[in-house]
């Protein structure tokens, strides 16, 4: 089993009570870099044996809302620099994520880049990136045409790392992609590119529980999940005025839920958005019991 870091964007502007809008968890390496060095520290202590780079916000799509598109490259070169500088002190116990996130608004499949202006921004994150990293973890990808940009992306730029690819499933127990698309024909799409692992991220547990029973009948790769703590409706973004559904996902059914999809085949398990250390904790140990 491998485990994942929960939320770091959303557990960042909860503890610091900043606005859920503008340039999102970027706007900590400007400011109060020391917040995210301790949110990865209370996740390994809760039991992580991964942590991501906090480059979820570090593109264009966010960094022009504050007018700091110059600032990319040197952002993303801090987010590497805080990961890795971490992972150091744990004596190669911890390894760190690459976040390749979607290009614009996170669920919004019809806002999804064509392939072209795709290359030219993951091009910049994944050659940032590579120095600090030992995966990419492609995360919150909508659609098939999002994941042939990702990872066509990743074959042209990416130095050899393995890379992870990780869907975001419609919510209410739905098996498709946010994009309407079906699992498998997004998975035939994607094993052109051979990525190591498989995951589904930032989505409800029951789809991801739908969508775990399909994955594990098309490979024998890796898989896993992350789900959220909420629910988006259609035309969402994360500055406009339509506001998210907040589900209720208590701890003990978020352990429930990683053991329910250990038992269909997943071996790679952490959190998402309002999933913080003190859900990864009791999932980390009850897994590790159980293997005992």
């Amino acid at each position: 089993m491998i485990f994942l870091d929960g939320s770091l964007g959303h557990e960042l502007l909860e503890r610091s009570k900043k606005k859920f809008k503008g340039t999102w968890s970027a706007q900590f390496l400007l400011k109060e870099s020391h917040l995210i060095s301790e949110v990865y520290d209370e996740y390994i202590d809760a039991g992580s044996e991964v942590i991501t780079t906090n480059t979820y916000s570090t593109i264009p799509s966010y960094l022009s809302k504050d007018g700091l598109e110059d600032e990319m490259v040197n952002l993303i070169r801090k987010a590497g620099e805080i990961a890795k500088n971490t992972a150091l002190k744990y004596e190669g116990k911890i390894k760190v994520a690459g976040s390749i996130p979607p290009l614009d608004e996170s669920y919004r499949p019809d806002l999804v880049h064509n392939l072209e202006q795709s290359l030219e921004v993951y091009e910049v994150l994944i050659k940032e990136l590579d120095p600090y990293v030992d995966f990419y973890l492609c995360e919150t990808i909508s659609s098939v045409q999002e994941t042939i940009n990702v990872l066509e992306s990743l074959k042209r730029f990416n130095s050899g790392k393995p890379v992870w690819l990780s869907w975001s499933l419609e919510d209410f127990n739905s098996n498709k992609l946010r994009s309407g698309e079906g699992i498998e024909a997004a998975f035939l799409e994607a094993e052109q590119y051979n990525p190591d692992a498989y995951l589904f991220n930032c989505t409800d547990p029951d789809s991801i529980s739908k969508g775990l029973i399909e994955l594990q009948k098309l490979t024998n790769k890796k898989i896993g999940a992350y789900p959220n703590v909420f629910s988006v409706p259609l035309g969402w973004t994360l500055d406009n005025e339509i506001k998210n559904q907040v589900r209720d996902l208590s701890k003990d059914a978020f352990v429930e839920y990683c053991m329910e999809w250990k038992k269909i085949g997943a071996s790679i398990f952490g959190g998402c958005c309002g999933i913080g250390p003190d859900f990864i904790k009791p999932m980390t140990e009850k897994l590790r019991n159980i293997s005992n």
